[in-house]
């Protein structure tokens, strides 16, 4: 690995506090829940990320809605199937909400090297809820303080779920490093209050 990749997860191998409004819970589904999403996940539409000129090595399908980055707008998408609503369910348990509240769900699938870069999700959705399937990824925040930055990270184990509201979600930006092994993420996201 490069001094300066070793040099960057250094800064994030000591324990520090996780950011206000961030909760975590682990084994949120059973491991043969997860094995027939990842069943039902083969038979997906999923396309490349797409950022613009930019292609992500991460592949994703949105339902309900999907933002589209080069329109930058929201845009409706095919309604959340069947097979995820049970898995919405358990996440809005989670996060204390109804399973209405969330109308957008994001499968992403991670090949061994795919990232995801330093971000805050859109400002247009509030809450976001996401559930780890397959195998395990290091999941990091940061925010400016100073002239530096404030870190912390967790690892998102196989059939977790993690939330982000308050500071977590609008103070904190997060990514995720090269996944070593095959993973899926639902992401599950409310609409903020004040979105236009």
């Amino acid at each position: 690995m490069p001094k300066r990749a070793t040099q960057q997860l250094g800064l994030f191998a000591a324990p520090r506090p996780l950011p206000e409004g961030f909760a975590y819970r682990p084994d949120l589904i059973s491991p043969d829940e997860e094995r027939d999403l990842v069943a039902w996940f083969a038979g997906l539409p999923f396309r490349e990320f797409e950022f613009g000129p930019y292609r992500g090595k991460r592949r994703i399908v949105s339902f309900g809605w999907k933002y589209d980055f080069t329109e930058r707008e929201l845009q409706k998408s095919e309604e959340i199937p069947q097979a995820l609503l049970p898995l919405r369910q358990e996440a809005a348990a989670f996060a204390g909400l109804a399973a209405d509240d969330l109308p957008h769900a994001l499968v992403t699938e991670y090949t061994p090297g795919a990232t995801i870069g330093w971000h805050r999700d859109k400002r247009v959705f509030g809450d976001v809820i996401g559930i780890s399937l397959l195998s395990s990824c290091t999941f990091r925040f940061r925010r400016q303080a100073g002239g530096g930055w404030e870190r912390a990270s967790f690892v998102a184990e196989p059939r977790s779920a993690y939330l982000l509201r308050g500071p977590a979600r609008d103070q904190w930006e997060h990514s995720i490093p090269a996944v070593d092994a095959l993973r899926y993420s639902v992401t599950f996201r409310s609409f903020a209050a004040d979105r236009e």
